[in-house]
């Protein structure tokens, strides 16, 4: 039997059990939780990092995304505050969408 040792979405258990193998599961705490979805987000970008064509790769990010709600969620918040968040960080600094190369800063 193959060790996993990792957070799976919600209905991963059901979808295993149609199939009909057993598996062991267990519910984590709430810093467990943490650690894990902090996890998950290296895994998830990773596959990302890995896609090769437009729809693995949107697929991929959609994976993040769901993590990036999770992580909200676990912090006490939602992603509509870190959308808020996010906007007002591209007010003041910009976002990403001119593709500025830093190359380097002369120190004085």
């Amino acid at each position: 039997m193959p060790t996993y040792n990792k957070l799976v979405r919600d209905r991963i258990p059901e979808i295993i059990g149609k199939t009909g193998k057993t598996f062991t599961t267990r519910i984590l705490s709430n810093d467990e939780y943490m650690e894990e979805l902090r996890k998950k987000t290296y895994e998830e970008l990773e596959e990302y990092m890995n896609t090769t064509d437009r729809d693995s790769a949107l697929e991929e990010l959609a994976d993040v995304l769901e993590i990036l709600h999770a992580l909200a969620e676990g912090h006490g918040s939602s992603i509509d505050e870190v959308e808020r968040i996010r906007k007002e960080k591209a007010e003041s600094r910009g976002g990403f969408n001119e593709k500025i190369f830093l190359i380097e800063v002369e120190d004085e």
